[in-house]
């Protein structure tokens, strides 16, 4: 009776090792599950990054406004009719950027 006890204990034994322990075991597709999930993530941000870049490319082809305010940002530049006012403070900072519109200045009088 003990030796049939044995074997089939040892049988329950090799029948659960797929199951914890093996190619589609539990342990496996966890790991997989956590996987997937972190690699969601990951496709979440990159959609929210493309959808940013495919908003910014279509204002840039339709309207004028993304673009002027490109130049004016990043390139400093400033309308033919405009004066441009840099503020310092005391020690000579920068504090801010302002542009005004004079239709009487040209752009070689601006700065």
């Amino acid at each position: 009776m003990r030796i049939i006890t044995l074997i089939l204990v040892v049988l329950l034994l090799l029948l659960q090792y797929p199951l914890w322990l093996g190619k589609g075991g539990w342990l496996r597709v966890w790991d997989l599950n956590h996987q997937v999930g972190e690699q969601q993530q990951i496709n979440q941000q990159a959609e929210q990054r493309n959808d940013l870049l495919d908003a910014e490319v279509r204002d840039l082809k339709q309207g004028t406004e993304a673009i002027e305010e490109r130049a004016r940002s990043e390139l400093g530049m400033i309308k033919s009719d405009e004066v441009f006012f840099q503020i310092l403070d005391a020690s000579g900072n920068q504090l801010s950027d302002k542009s005004s519109a004079a239709s009487s200045v040209s752009s070689s009088t601006a700065h």
